[in-house]
């Protein structure tokens, strides 16, 4: 297939020289876990802030609508391959897109039988889906929990929240059809499937409202994504120079209905893991702290690609040239993109290694530090936001704790 050729001529990571000289001086690639399967690149929804389909990215174009069979069970086969020499026993593969149940339930029950089938017995394979929610009915369901595979589902609170931005083509919102699945989903014997919601956080939309909004579908654990905004292009409501941390106030309102309830009511990933690295121990996720990163995402057709939300960067800034036919995923371990997030705090900026914090926001999501001139060897363009977020929290544990206010965060580890 004939490929445009990329607009971005610097490289904005390390190059492969940069990777050679790490190995040499002792670093080794932390093997992977979790893997992402695009088993779809299309999408059934128009969403406005869209990191598919609505940025500088429009590669998505030129992939197949659907992963053919042949390249479900080469990245089986790739899976199998790289778990078992690795000896890892447990693993999670998230089927993705675009929108994952436009593949089709014969598709997704055979993507399910082959790949545990690859791995065979000797690994716990965790199989997930993440979807908009307008195709969940009681027979996918159904489906669904024959071949073990729980269902995230992404939304952005009560109808008016949801539908400013999660609409169809025709401009119809979907906060009602998701709603009636998430019904199916969270009462009766399609319970277990749960894995959670997934918000996007709009500064125009009350935070404590979004959160009770989302409490009523009673999900087991939920997360608030920052919008996908850099340097080049901002965030909403967000000017990078001046006053004020809107983001952080948001969240903060969030933090503070959240932690309040002598019972927990959920979890909520972003805070969860905040709390975790401030009191030492290693968060749930990457999203924060200085773990290694140890995804992969394939597209369908296919080829190795970087984290999606690096499309709001540039044209072709998910590309890493490897493919499952011809690369290994020990290969794509050693891609410059790739090895630069595995490398802790050496991989981040000088500005970040000087700071405190760094321990804990873990220089930012890699997409929110791109600005045209340095790639992505800057901070956060949330920065002063996650800055006050960290230390508003810290103080309320330190508080509640009995510790100094200005006690320094414990890191679990650190990669040097």
């Amino acid at each position: 297939m004939r490929r445009p050729p990329l607009r971005h001529v610097e490289p904005p990571w390390p190059g492969v020289a940069d990777v050679v000289a790490r190995e040499a001086a002792g670093w080794t690639p932390s093997p992977l876990h979790s893997f992402v399967l695009k088993v779809h690149s299309r999408c059934d929804l128009a969403c406005d802030y869209c990191y598919m389909y609505r940025s500088l990215d429009g590669s998505w174009r030129e992939q197949p609508r659907t992963m053919a069979p042949a390249t479900v069970d080469r990245a089986a086969e790739r899976i199998a391959e790289h778990l078992h020499t690795h000896g890892i026993g447990e693993a999670g593969v998230v089927l993705h897109g675009g929108e994952p149940l436009l593949a089709g339930d014969a598709a997704l029950a055979r993507t399910a039988d082959v790949l545990r089938a690859a791995v065979g017995s000797g690994v716990r394979l965790h199989l997930s889906l993440q979807t908009n929610g307008v195709r969940l009915t009681e027979r996918r369901l159904d489906l669904l929990g024959e071949h073990g595979i729980r269902v995230g589902v992404s939304v952005d609170g009560g109808r008016a929240a949801h539908d400013r931005h999660r609409r169809g083509a025709d401009g119809r919102g979907s906060h009602a059809r998701v709603a009636a699945a998430l019904r199916l989903l969270a009462d009766g014997p399609h319970r277990p499937l749960f894995a959670g919601l997934l918000c996007t956080v709009d500064l125009r939309n009350d935070p404590v409202r979004s959160y009770e909004d989302l409490l009523v579908h009673r999900p087991p654990s939920l997360d608030f994504l920052l919008p996908l905004g850099h340097w080049q292009t901002p965030p909403p409501g967000l000017t990078p120079g001046r006053p004020g941390t809107p983001y952080a106030d948001w969240l903060w309102a969030v933090f503070e209905r959240w932690y309040a309830p002598a019972r927990r009511e959920t979890r909520v990933r972003l805070l969860d893991d905040l709390m975790a690295l401030l009191l030492g121990a290693a968060p749930d996720t990457e999203a924060l702290g200085l773990g290694p990163v140890r995804y992969a995402v394939v597209e369908t057709d296919g080829s190795l690609a970087q984290d999606d939300t690096l499309r709001t960067a540039y044209h072709g800034a998910t590309r890493t040239g490897l493919d499952l036919r011809h690369h290994t995923f020990d290969e794509l371990l050693r891609h410059p993109g790739i090895a630069a997030r595995q490398w802790g705090a050496a991989g981040l900026c000088a500005e970040c290694r000087a700071c405190p914090l760094h321990r804990v926001c873990g220089g930012g999501h890699y997409a929110n530090r791109y600005r045209r001139a340095t790639g992505f060897a800057n901070p956060s363009v949330y920065c002063a936001d996650l800055t006050a977020l960290i230390r508003r929290v810290r103080a309320r544990l330190a508080r509640d704790l009995g510790l100094p206010a200005e006690r320094p965060p414990v890191p679990s580890s650190e990669v040097a």
